[in-house]
């Protein structure tokens, strides 16, 4: 049973930058399909970021070009670096497998984009 602890949100201004890290309990080798997701206050949850076991990353629209998926096999975790934020990326972030699984999902991380 592998299990995903987020971290790294925060307030920042817009056009900052955060860091994201998604630590996994278990190996991600076997993991196919790792992803980001957000959820904002009102909305549904929704895949921002994805990236394969060979390292293909996808970008939903919202994101793409200032945002950037990556993973470190050998610390098993999984990261999203985050710029030129807005005040729209506010959200809870999570990670999970792509596509999710119920009995994957953490507590999140918040992020606030606010001036």
């Amino acid at each position: 049973q592998v299990q995903f602890v987020e971290s790294g949100g925060g307030f920042v201004q817009p056009g900052g930058s955060l860091r994201l890290s998604c630590a996994a309990s278990g190996s991600i080798f076997s993991i196919l399909h790792m992803g980001w997701y957000r959820q904002a206050p009102g909305k549904q949850r929704e895949l921002v970021a994805s990236i394969t076991l060979g390292g293909s990353t996808n970008y939903a629209d919202s994101v793409k070009g200032r945002f950037t998926i990556s993973k470190d096999n050998v610390k098993n975790t999984v990261y999203l670096q985050m710029n030129n934020l807005k005040p729209e990326d506010t959200a809870v972030y999570y990670c999970n497998v792509v596509p999710s699984m119920n009995n994957y999902w953490g507590q999140g991380t918040q992020v606030t984009v606010s001036s």
